[in-house]
């Protein structure tokens, strides 16, 4: 699979990276940890070595599993994983609920470490390949963060530096301190605001773009029918997006690829995240996966390259989706 760098970190990392936070459970209806492990494992085996992870997916569930999944596979993982979501401290901002406890924003530098200590332990290394910031902390001047995690990799424990969920703003004061070598963000086809703001601005500066989310939870994957529904804690249930009235303008937009999907031999999912790594400034795409299947179908849209005419054909799909939603 073709590899791009991560910043000014010296790591190159797979275009296709495993997110894992459907693998923690939490918000997705549970997770059944045997087939989450060979998920891990058929990623790795078909060419992925971007794992992206954190804490907060299933409060150290998803670590705990990627140590399983990873056991004796350490050297060909480039392990990335995330701080400032924090269950143990009343300190910070409250952002979330989840199973009973106060998950709140903080990111203060003792919790930095802390919870770089609790991850290294949780993923059974002694070193994070990308340590990112996962959600912004408003109670800790970002100069305190940054000096943590520059404390952090000269210590070695981690390699490289990222931010997740930031503005441009926030960005830049990382970078006032020290070098940013990525930034994860929501980003799909119809998720592009960040087009007019942190991708352009981006551009040039040597910072990864991590796109999360590239296939709407599964809204573009082409597999969510109209009528399906949604259990227990999984975030789809009353999510106005996958309305069946929403889920059917995306069937709509989603046939249109089809043509594309047959002449590659691909899927609508691969169509779309091939989609996703073409756009400029997109340098990764962490795309889920529950199970040895999707793993394996993930992978093999690290391959494919989209001409600049199915590109056009596919632009134009997502503009007649845009302007019908617009006028519904």
């Amino acid at each position: 699979m073709r590899q791009r760098p991560l910043g000014q970190s010296g790591i190159e990392a797979s275009v296709i990276g495993l997110g894992t936070w459907a693998i923690g459970g939490w918000m997705w209806g549970g997770t059944d940890e045997q087939d989450a492990i060979d998920a891990i494992r058929a990623s790795i085996e078909s060419g992925i070595t971007l794992i992206d992870t954190a804490p907060a997916y299933g409060m150290g569930r998803s670590e705990q599993i990627v140590r399983q999944a990873i056991a004796g596979r350490r050297d060909q993982v480039v392990l990335a994983t995330k701080c400032g979501l924090v269950w143990d401290t009343g300190k910070g901002t409250p952002f979330v609920m989840q199973n009973g406890h106060q998950i709140n924003r903080y990111l203060g530098p003792e919790s930095v470490k802390h919870e770089c200590e609790q991850s290294l332990k949780r993923l059974g290394t002694d070193h994070i390949d990308l340590y990112q910031t996962h959600w912004q902390d408003s109670t800790t001047p970002i100069e305190e963060t940054m000096s943590a995690l520059l404390d952090l990799k000269r210590e070695g424990k981690i390699r490289a530096i990222g931010v997740s969920n930031a503005t441009i703003s926030q960005v830049e004061e990382y970078r006032a301190v020290g070098p940013v070598d990525s930034d994860q963000e929501k980003y799909s086809m119809l998720d592009r605001d960040l087009e007019t703001v942190n991708l352009p601005h981006l551009l040039g500066k040597n910072i990864a773009f991590l796109a999360y989310s590239p296939l709407a939870n599964g809204l573009l994957s082409g597999k969510v029918t109209p009528h399906r529904e949604f259990s227990g804690d999984d975030l789809r249930r009353n999510n106005a997006r996958f309305s069946d009235e929403n889920r059917q303008w995306v069937a709509n937009v989603l046939r249109e690829f089809k043509p594309i999907a047959k002449e590659h031999a691909a899927t609508i999912a691969q169509v779309v995240i091939a989609w996703t790594l073409e756009q400029l400034g997109v340098t990764h795409a962490l795309v889920g996966a529950r199970n040895r299947k999707q793993a394996r179908e993930n992978t093999m849209a690290g391959d494919l390259i989209l001409s600049a005419e199915e590109l056009k054909q596919i632009d134009q799909a997502i503009e007649q989706f845009s302007e019908a939603a617009a006028g519904r």
